[in-house]
Order: C-alpha cells, then sequence, then structure tokens
C-alpha cells in the first residue's frame, strides 16, 4: 500500500427518526443511527483503506481529489419503498439504495471536491436481516454502507466472481470498523436489487 494521503470527507447525514433509534438494539446501532462524525470517521476509514489499495478498486478520480463528499441516510421502509418505485419501478422494501454521482453524464471540472452520490439505508429492513443473520444491528448497517459505499465508487456483481470479491472486500471494510462477527454463509439474496439500474 504506497498512497496513503489523507482523505477529506464531507458526509451529508441525515440521522434516523427517534423511534428507530430507540428502537435500535445495542448503543454501537444508536450511535451510528443518530452520530454523523461516527460515519464520517469510518468511512475516511475506508476510502483511505482502497486509495492506498490503488489497482481497481476505486476511480481514477479519488486518487487526485482532495475531498470527497457523499450522503447518508437512514430511513424507514415506506420510505425506501418510495424510493424504489420512484427510481427503480419496484415497489418493494429493499435493504440499502445507492445513487452514484460518478456515474452521471457529466463532465468532470478540476474541482479539488469530487461527489460520490448517495447511500439510504432501511432501518428495519436492517433489522430483520441483522435477526436472520444472527448479528449485530451495528454490524448489519456497516455492511450495508459499506456495499453502498462500495457501488458509489463502480463496483457492481454481475456474476458469482465479481460479487464473490464485493463481499470479501466488504468483510475486511466492516472488520476494519471495529466489527469482526461472522456466522456462517452471507446472504446476498437482495444484491441484484441494491442500486439504481441504469
Amino acid at each position: 500500500m504506497s498512497n496513503t494521503r489523507a482523505v477529506a470527507i464531507d458526509l451529508a447525514f441525515t440521522p434516523a427518526e427517534e423511534q428507530l433509534i430507540q428502537a435500535g438494539k445495542g448503543i454501537g446501532a444508536q450511535q451510528r443511527l443518530s452520530q454523523g462524525y461516527i460515519w464520517e470517521s469510518t468511512v475516511r476509514l475506508w476510502l483511505q483503506h482502497l486509495i492506498a489499495a490503488e489497482g481497481d478498486s476505486v476511480p481514477a478520480e479519488l486518487q487526485s481529489c482532495e475531498e470527497i463528499c457523499l450522503g447518508l441516510q437512514f430511513v424507514d421502509d415506506a420510505q425506501i419503498t418510495d424510493l424504489n418505485a420512484r427510481w427503480r419501478n419496484k415497489p418493494t422494501a429493499t435493504d440499502v439504495l445507492s445513487f452514484s454521482a460518478l456515474e452521471a453524464d457529466m463532465p468532470r471540472d478540476s474541482c479539488p471536491s469530487l461527489e460520490l452520490g448517495d447511500i439510504i439505508v432501511s432501518v428495519p429492513t436492517a433489522e430483520r436481516q441483522a435477526l436472520e443473520q444472527d448479528h449485530s444491528l451495528e454490524r448489519e448497517l456497516c455492511w450495508l454502507v459499506s456495499h453502498g459505499l462500495l457501488h458509489l465508487l463502480g463496483w457492481d456483481h454481475p456474476d458469482e466472481s465479481r460479487l464473490e470479491a464485493m463481499l470479501q472486500c466488504q468483510e475486511q471494510l466492516v472488520a476494519m470498523a471495529g466489527i469482526v462477527q461472522s456466522h456462517g454463509e452471507i446472504n446476498c439474496e437482495s444484491a441484484d436489487e441494491i442500486t439504481e439500474e441504469t
């Protein structure tokens, strides 16, 4: 890892509504649902790691920008269903949606800030999946945000080998957040329903 430069993060954070925060199991999950600075620190760590790894894990624009901007929002099932219906014509709840600004056909300027896009996570769906996987809500939130972040960076999973690479990277990122807990096989049934299709 040759490139270890500092990365400035401008995170537009929208916390979960109070009832979702209070229903969250565990202080770690409640903090992640309500405090943006925790995510800012986590995302900075993840991006520094991915940039240092070089290769094709991040777009070339990230190698030279001074600041990375992105949005993170925690919502309920009704809100994510509305977004999923509006943007993907799928009127059902999903766990995470990613809207990448890098995929937009806009000319890149020489601005030192790079807009990645937005990650939106459904808290009730994350809670259900955490129970199904027998791990903490905090781990599930990190898992989903890391998945959304990789999609913003251009990762995709059109086949088994690419999916496996993405899941391994997510495991590494979640572990970097200080959450090491794996129970059996990872369920990624809804992986193809995660990002806006173009």
